[in-house]
């Protein structure tokens, strides 16, 4: 009889301890179950995340124009011989490379009112040219050293 008071008691004793870790789960469960919901958004609130959160402001606009044409400009005629393009190619190459702060469309204020630094912009057009040119040299080489083939 008193074993079976013994087994009973144990019993007893591993049922509230089951009882008290199973309650110890659902609490554990009720307190991390928000953080495994998903989270319901609408699209415009998705796609607010990848738009500027402050627009450009018109005259920053302006100004990006302007350094995008110099730069543009410069690039597109780099190996431009004689004519109104070379001149196009001489005025960008003297405002994107000239030093001053003279007036408000000078690239130093232009890209010091983007936030750019000018040494950047103008060392990379610098490597873009040799980079351009090393090319197109290499090109004439190697049409110029094979020789023709005379056909009689």
């Amino acid at each position: 009889m008193e074993l079976k008071k013994i087994e009973l008691r144990n019993s007893h004793v591993e049922e509230e301890q089951k009882e008290k870790s199973l309650g110890a789960e659902d609490r554990a469960e009720d307190r991390l179950s928000p953080l495994f919901q998903p989270d319901t958004l609408m699209s415009d609130e998705y796609f607010a995340n990848y738009r500027r959160r402050i627009p450009l402001e018109p005259e920053k606009a302006l100004l990006l124009a302007v350094l995008e044409d110099g730069v543009r400009t410069f690039q597109d005629n780099i190996f431009v011989e004689s004519g109104k393009k070379r001149a196009l190619l001489d005025e960008a190459r003297e405002w994107l490379f000239s030093d001053g702060f003279e007036h408000v469309f000078s690239f130093n204020s232009v890209c010091s009112s983007l936030g750019l630094d000018p040494g950047y912009i103008r060392r990379g057009l610098k490597r873009w040219e040799e980079h351009a040119r090393a090319a197109t040299r290499k090109k004439q080489g190697a049409s110029q050293g094979a020789p023709e083939r005379l056909v009689a």
